[in-house]
């Protein structure tokens, strides 16, 4: 199946030079399965041959970067922080969060909003999923589209540079290798985290002392909304 989607990435730079690359970022801003580790180093490729540039594929891959971002930030926007609020306040003792977790969460975001934009989309998996947050939190238009774009054209030079260095004879192909090694790393920090989260709210004894005083705590509200009644 990866071979397949790998084959349809390239042949539809191959057809469609920088509209191509320009859709296929966007999608994969929106649809991370679809590798950028493939999509940007072939660009380069196809950038050293006559009839594309490489500015001009920096320029493409970096306007669908802004595409794909600025979906993910209206759908986030549109969901908006009163609805993920009242979800959090309706099913969020299911997974031991609080509406108190989602506040810490946005004030931490809204003092890094800028770093995290900008980081964020330089790093893989992590990339596309910063628009969230942002459109969640409503981050305001302009820095979100500067810092997107600064970022943007961070990644999308890097990989095209090296694509368009290292040329054909599939040598751009070693660059998907290389960053498999870097996704294996966000994996291990992300299910890290998923890890200390799995502790610090189901297994250890605050967690557990947590968890209990939570559910008494509903019991009370709902015992007094019964009485009120």
């Amino acid at each position: 199946m990866l071979t397949d989607l790998t084959d349809w990435v390239i042949d539809v730079i191959d057809k469609m030079s920088y509209l191509g690359v320009a859709f296929l970022v966007a999608l994969e801003n929106v649809f991370p399965p679809i590798p950028s580790e493939i999509v940007l180093p072939f660009a380069g490729v196809v950038a050293r041959r006559e009839g594309a540039t490489l500015p001009g594929m920096i320029v493409a891959a970096t306007a669908g970067s802004v595409a794909g971002a600025l979906v993910l930030y209206g759908i986030a926007a549109a969901i908006g922080p009163e609805r993920l609020r009242a979800f959090i306040a309706r099913y969020g003792k299911w997974f031991r969060i609080t509406l108190a977790d989602i506040e810490r969460a946005e004030r931490w975001f809204d003092r890094r909003a800028v770093v995290a934009v900008l980081i964020g989309r330089c790093v893989p998996l992590i990339r596309s999923l910063v628009s969230i947050p942002a459109g969640f939190r409503r981050m305001p238009m302009p820095t979100f589209l500067l810092y997107t774009v600064i970022g943007s054209l961070i990644w999308n030079t890097g990989l095209i540079g090296a694509g368009y260095i290292l040329g054909e004879e599939d040598r751009w192909r070693k660059i998907e290798d290389v960053m498999s090694y870097v996704q294996y790393v966000v994996i291990a920090g992300i299910l890290g985290a998923i890890g200390w989260f799995v502790w610090t709210r189901f297994v250890s004894p605050q967690g557990r002392r947590r968890a209990e005083q939570q559910l008494a705590d509903d019991g009370t509200l709902q015992a007094d909304h019964s009485i009120a009644e």
